[in-house]
C-alpha cells in the first residue's frame, strides 16, 4: 500500500473508531487477504448473490450485447476478478477495449494478467483506485462510446446519497451517450438475507473480522479478533442488511498510535447491503440523471440486472 493510501485509512480508522455510532466505509474490506475472502464467500451455499446474477447474466449476455456498438469500451466499476465481465467479453467482440477499476490493486494485477492471455486482440487499461473517486479514463479510450459495468449489488453498499452521488459521477465518467449495466439485489425473506450475511462456515466472520486483523498489520493496532463477534441483521426500517463487529467485553484498543475505548456490546458498523425493488431502484436513478431502460429478474432468488441510459434533456 503507498504511504498517501495508508494515511488515508488511517484517518478514516481514527474517525470511525472516534465516532458515535462507530462506523466506517467497507472498501476497507478489500486488501489482498480480504478479496481472497470475499470471492471465498461467493461460493458458501448461504450466498445466492453471486451465482444468482452470473446466472442470470449468462442467460441476458447475448441481449446486453445487442446494445453494445462496436469498437466500444467496456468500463468496470469494482472489478475484483473479472470474472461476471467475461460473459460480456465473450457475447460481444466487438468491444474494443476494457477499463477495470479497482482499489486492490493486486486483485486488479492478477485479473488483467489472466485476461490478457485468454483475450489477447482487447485492449486493457487497469485504473488501480477508488471508483467512488474523481477518476479520468485512459486518453487511448477517451474517445470511445461507453459502457459501463456494476455487478454485484455493489451499489447497495452506498447509503442512498452516496449512491445517487456514485451514479452522477459515473455520468460523468461514462458520458452521455452511453449506457450503465448495474447489478442490484432485491428485497426477499429475511432468513435468507441473513443466512447469506453469516454462514455457517463462517466465512464471512472471518471476512468482517479481517478489518481489524488489517487495522493490526497496517496500523500498528492490537485488535484482538476473539473479543468480537461478527454479526448480521436485518433493518427493514431501511430495507439493507447490516454487518457489524460488536465488542464481547469493555476494552480499549490502540490503532493508528492512539487508544479507543469499546463498550460490552458496542459495534463497529462496516457494511451496508441495501436491497431494491424496482421502484426503489428507478427512483433512485432518476434522482441522479437515468433513466431506466430494461430490468432482467432472476428466478428466485431474486437478484435484478438493471439497464441505464443518461436522461436526455428533452425527457427532462
Amino acid at each position: 500500500m503507498e504511504v498517501a493510501d495508508n494515511r488515508e485509512f488511517a484517518a478514516d480508522v481514527i474517525a470511525a473508531l472516534s465516532a458515535r455510532p462507530k462506523s466506517i466505509s467497507p472498501k476497507y474490506f478489500y486488501d489482498a487477504v480480504g478479496s481472497d475472502l470475499f470471492e471465498a464467500i461467493c461460493v458458501t451455499p448461504e450466498y445466492y448473490p453471486t451465482r444468482t446474477e452470473t446466472s442470470l447474466l449468462r442467460s441476458i449476455a447475448a441481449e446486453i450485447a445487442a446494445g453494445i456498438p462496436d469498437g466500444g469500451v467496456l468500463v468496470e466499476f469494482g472489478s475484483g476478478a473479472s470474472d461476471k465481465t467475461r460473459l460480456l467479453l465473450d457475447a460481444a467482440p466487438q468491444i474494443a477495449a476494457y477499463v477495470p477499476i479497482d482499489i486492490s490493486a493486486d486483485a486488479l494485477a492478477k485479473a488483467v494478467e489472466r485476461l490478457t492471455a485468454d483475450y489477447p486482440h482487447l485492449l486493457l487499461a487497469p485504473l488501480a483506485g477508488d471508483f467512488t473517486a474523481e477518476l479520468s479514463l485512459p486518453t487511448a479510450v477517451a474517445q470511445l462510446p461507453k459502457i459501463g459495468f456494476f455487478p454485484g449489488s455493489t451499489i447497495g453498499n452506498f447509503l442512498p446519497e452516496q449512491a445517487v452521488e456514485f451514479l452522477r459521477s459515473a455520468y460523468h465518467l461514462l458520458g452521455s451517450d452511453c449506457m450503465l449495466i448495474i447489478g442490484a439485489d432485491v428485497v426477499k425473506d429475511e432468513a435468507i438475507l441473513v443466512a447469506a450475511y453469516d454462514d455457517a462456515q463462517g466465512v464471512t466472520a472471518q471476512f468482517n473480522k479481517n478489518l481489524l486483523a488489517r487495522i493490526n498489520r497496517e496500523l500498528g493496532g492490537d485488535f484482538d479478533l476473539d473479543a468480537f463477534d461478527h454479526v448480521a441483521r436485518w433493518n427493514p426500517a431501511f430495507n439493507r442488511m447490516e454487518m457489524h463487529l460488536v465488542s464481547r467485553v469493555g476494552q480499549i484498543v490502540n490503532a493508528a498510535g492512539l487508544p479507543f475505548t469499546f463498550k460490552a456490546g458496542e459495534s463497529l458498523h462496516t457494511e451496508n447491503s441495501h436491497k431494491f425493488t424496482r421502484e426503489s431502484f428507478e427512483a433512485l436513478a432518476n434522482s441522479a440523471g437515468w433513466r431506466l431502460e430494461r430490468q432482467w429478474l432472476s428466478g428466485a432468488p431474486e437478484f435484478a440486472v438493471f439497464c441505464l441510459k443518461p436522461i436526455q434533456p428533452e425527457e427532462s
